[in-house]
């Protein structure tokens, strides 16, 4: 019998582009397109609602999970990735590396846990590979006290995300005699705007969400330079895309919006990619513009089990066919994925946050650009061309 393999991703957003890439996609690009693909599908079931995910965590739970497998689980798993087949650590414990340097600590928290039933013996390679690429921390739980050991969990992914995502599982989740292995990726960032909106330029302003209806919402504004273009999908449908840069100029915010305000943001999803993010610097110039964005929260937690089977990733899940020999010789499937994410957008970056930002005043009237109607949102790592979090709002 095939024992479950507990695979949970947890992500925190916090709010908030540029950088020359190489041609061919990095590793950090190709774990965020399986997960942009992955946010494509949900987004598709769920047009009139705000979705938020973490494609890099997508990838961060998979790649963990790669050091366990064996066969065609292992082929899957590359094959979504788009990975070499000899194994792409050194490139990943390059990029986790990269992602969580001095410069982005601050802002970017990256944290990876294994939590294992005690006794339960685990591949000293499997744990020195995960620990090694991903800093993993390993821990041992009694699942058989279900409450206890999600209670343990939760605090971990609490203190990780700075309180953000308090409650990740349900204890009836765990099996207390199969639950062998719980996974653990969380993803916290903090930003605060390069270019802070003034909280007295907030005002009550419409916005229409995707149902249709018409909401008042706090609205930010501000006179700013910002680097705005537009593009177009193979479909023809025109699209303005906005650069929010935060601090030090490493992570941006890139919004997304359809030119024609009765234009679907379903049409504009499914061209997204990260070769599509990154010839977006060939169209956006700097301009002088009056941008106004609302202040937004949004969370939302996704079962990644149905996405990932479509995109072909499906042998992990499957008792019969899941092999995840470098892990252990019992055999183990993973019962659950799971990622729970949030975005909190507000005039310092974050609530908790201050920032002080020179205002640029006009000279001459610049055009106002508002943000007024269901958009995408993406917060990348300009250097890697990682997308650390994307998702659509439908209604602020």
């Amino acid at each position: 019998m095939k024992i479950p393999l507990f695979c949970l991703c947890a992500l925190v957003m916090l709010h908030g582009l540029e950088g020359a890439l190489p041609q061919a996609p990095s590793y950090g690009e190709r774990g965020s397109d399986l997960g942009i693909q992955v946010f494509q599908q949900v987004a598709r079931s769920k047009p009139q609602e705000n979705v938020v995910m973490s494609p890099h965590g997508v990838a961060s739970i998979l790649g963990m999970l790669l050091a366990g497998a064996h066969g065609d689980t292992r082929k899957q798993i590359i094959s979504g990735l788009r990975y070499k087949k000899n194994g792409p650590y050194k490139m990943l414990k390059k990029l986790h590396k990269t992602l969580t340097a001095k410069s982005n600590q601050d802002a970017v928290l990256i944290a990876n846990g294994i939590f294992s039933q005690e006794g339960f013996p685990m591949e000293e390679s499997f744990v020195a590979t995960n620990k090694g690429n991903f800093q993993s921390e390993s821990r041992s739980l009694n699942f058989s006290n279900r409450e206890k050991a999600a209670n343990e969990i939760n605090e971990w992914v609490n203190n990780k995300t700075k309180g953000h995502i308090s409650s990740l599982i349900k204890p009836d989740m765990l099996d207390p005699t199969l639950t062998r292995l719980v996974m653990v990726n969380s993803i916290y960032f903090k930003g605060l705007w390069k270019s802070r909106f003034q909280p007295t330029n907030t005002k009550m302003k419409p916005f229409k969400a995707g149902d249709g209806n018409v909401y008042s919402v706090p609205m930010m504004s501000q006179l700013s330079v910002f680097n705005i273009g537009m593009a177009t999908t193979p479909q023809g449908v025109k699209y303005k895309i906005i650069e929010l840069p935060y601090h030090g100029n490493t992570i941006s915010m890139l919004i997304v919006l359809p030119s024609d305000e009765d234009t679907a943001l379903s049409r504009v999803i499914p061209h997204i990619s990260t070769a599509t993010v990154k010839s977006w610097t060939e169209v956006m110039r700097m301009r002088k513009v009056q941008l106004a964005i609302p202040k937004f929260t949004a969370d939302a937690e996704v079962d990644l089990e149905a996405p990932l089977a479509a995109l072909g990733i499906t042998d992990m899940f499957s008792q019969a066919k899941a092999d995840f020999r470098h892990i252990s010789a019992e055999g183990l499937h993973v019962s659950k994925a799971l990622q729970k994410a949030k975005i909190v957008v507000n005039e310092d970056g974050t609530k908790a946050a201050a920032a002080t930002a020179a205002i640029l005043l006009a000279r001459s009237s610049p055009p106002w650009v508002t943000v007024d109607r269901p958009f995408l949102f993406l917060i990348r790592h300009n250097p890697t061309g990682t997308i650390l979090f994307m998702g659509q709002i439908n209604q602020p």
